[in-house]
């Protein structure tokens, strides 16, 4: 299968890219630092900005079509509702959900016509639970969740798959940018959330290869299953989510990772 993964340069889509790879399939592997795909072994390392249409449109021409679509692109901003530039949350909406629904614009059609394809989007946790200070970036996968569960029953007639993989706290994580500092009011939520973090990454949390196993094992296998959750954490917070009340919820969470603000 041709396969285009983008945010191939590190992380989740750096390890997937090579799995992929290695089970014999022409992955194209992109990012918006060419530079950073050098030491991958694949058909092809491309440079895409998914933020930009010419980019995408560059990519779409050069290759034509492809057999799956890997959106796996993004950034983060972090920081309170209140204080974050409307600049990065229009750049975190730009990269992680209007990019994914530019690559889906730019092959779907060719997979629709084929009657074969899969897309898989790489959500998380945030993308059903929005944790404090990160509440833009959240908002960015709750739409990456509502396009792909729309996108999923449109394409279904059609033959082409899509899938949502879920993934919790991931190391090493995707970098937060930070956004413009701190304001002083919440300082004390940060310190709190920086112990937690702290606490989970000195656990065995989930690396980026087990995602990226779970990325091929979609792609590869037809279990028409829209959702794919990895790592213990991501059940358990999603299954709480899914099962608790609001208030329920937020105890449950508060009480779990030892939050007090």
């Amino acid at each position: 299968m041709r396969i285009l993964v983008t945010g191939a340069g590190s992380g989740i889509g750096k390890a997937t890219a090579a799995l992929l790879a290695g089970r014999g399939h022409e992955v194209v592997a992109t990012a918006r630092n060419r530079a950073a795909l050098d030491d991958l072994d694949v058909a092809a390392r491309l440079h895409l900005d998914v933020t930009d249409v010419a980019s995408v449109d560059d990519i779409r021409r050069e290759l034509g079509w492809v057999d799956a679509l890997v959106n796996n692109a993004a950034i983060s901003f972090d920081g309170p509702i209140e204080h974050v530039a409307m600049e990065h949350v229009r750049q975190m909406f730009e990269t992680n959900v209007f990019g994914p629904v530019r690559l889906i614009q730019a092959f779907v059609p060719g997979m629709r016509d084929r009657r074969s394809g899969v897309v898989v989007n790489i959500s998380s946790v945030a993308g059903h639970v929005a944790q404090p200070l990160s509440g833009c970036y959240a908002a960015t996968k709750h739409a990456l969740e509502a396009i792909s569960e729309a996108l999923y029953v449109e394409l279904a007639h059609f033959g082409v798959r899509v899938v949502v993989v879920e993934p919790g706290f991931i190391t090493p994580g995707m970098k937060a940018h930070e956004a413009a500092g701190a304001l002083e009011a919440y300082e004390e939520l940060d310190a709190q959330l920086a112990q937690i973090a702290n606490k989970m990454n000195g656990g065995a949390l989930t690396g980026p290869e087990v995602v990226a196993k779970v990325i091929a094992d979609a792609i590869d296998n037809d279990a028409g299953v829209l959702r794919q959750r990895v790592g213990d954490d991501a059940n358990l917070i999603l299954s709480a989510r899914n099962t608790l009340g609001d208030e329920e919820f937020e105890t449950a969470m508060r009480e779990f990772v030892g939050l007090i603000w």
